[in-house]
């Protein structure tokens, strides 16, 4: 793992402690655990080690189940109807685009993605579940490390992942970004409300290593953090929740 450099150890700007504090006390308002510092951020678990997945291991298994998580959790629904439906392809043993396409549309609408709860858009996210699977066999014989070797560098492969029907920036952001540490060719920018957010708890992400683990986590960590604040500052009662396409 690279090490990430040091903080400068300078003070944080006044605003942004301001800021901390009223977001700390509307997290202990809510029951919620006060704001983390950087060193416990830059210690998160991985989105994809919370489902059950080891990146680090290159298997195309692992890999190709981060990208389907990282397809429905590209999409405007709940994170609790994305990683429910991700639980239920698993479950039914849907693990590669092979299976995926064996199964069939009618078998993916009913009953994977109902079990899911993936009920609106049930239908048109599952054709472009099996389109996206048979461009991979297609292009790179169904294998993600395939199509890492043939991309030329980072904005060669950001466009081949955005080749894929129904992909757009936020989907190839979730799936790179916990690949930096691992793929030569993966580092997507932040998103802008991870670099807000590090800026407003006074971190400064040029202190890190983009390219290693501690700051994968850390972004996770910070992702987290933003829900949870969220969260905190709804109103009581409130029905909103966490949309997967805010990862």
């Amino acid at each position: 793992m690279a090490a990430h450099r040091a903080p400068s150890g300078k003070s944080q700007p006044r605003a942004n402690r301001t800021w901390a504090k009223r977001s700390a006390a509307a997290a202990r308002a809510e029951g919620v655990l006060s704001l983390p510092d950087a060193e416990s951020l830059a210690q998160s678990p991985l989105y994809s080690e919370e489902l059950g997945l080891d990146l680090a291991s290159g298997r195309e298994r692992d890999l190709f189940l981060w990208f389907l998580a990282s397809l429905l959790f590209g999409q405007r629904i709940s994170e609790t109807i994305a990683r429910n439906t991700y639980h239920a392809f698993v479950r039914h043993g849907l693990t590669s685009p092979r299976k995926i396409l064996d199964a069939g549309w009618d078998y993916l609408v009913y009953p994977v993605m109902r079990e899911g709860g993936y009920v609106r858009y049930d239908e048109s996210k599952s054709r472009k579940l099996l389109r996206d699977c048979q461009t991979l066999i297609d292009r790179y014989e169904g294998s993600l490390q395939r199509l890492h070797e043939a991309a030329r560098d980072k904005a060669d492969l950001e466009a081949r992942l955005l080749d894929f029907y129904g992909v757009g920036p936020v989907t190839v952001n979730i799936f790179l970004r916990e690949l930096r540490p691992y793929w030569a060719k993966a580092d997507p920018e932040p998103l802008p409300v991870v670099t807000k957010l590090a800026k407003q708890m006074g971190i400064d992400l040029n202190t890190y290593d983009r390219k290693s683990l501690a700051f994968a986590r850390l972004e996770a960590g910070l992702i987290r953090l933003r829900h949870r604040l969220r969260q905190a500052s709804a109103e009581k009662g409130s029905t909103n929740e966490t949309r997967a396409d805010e990862f």
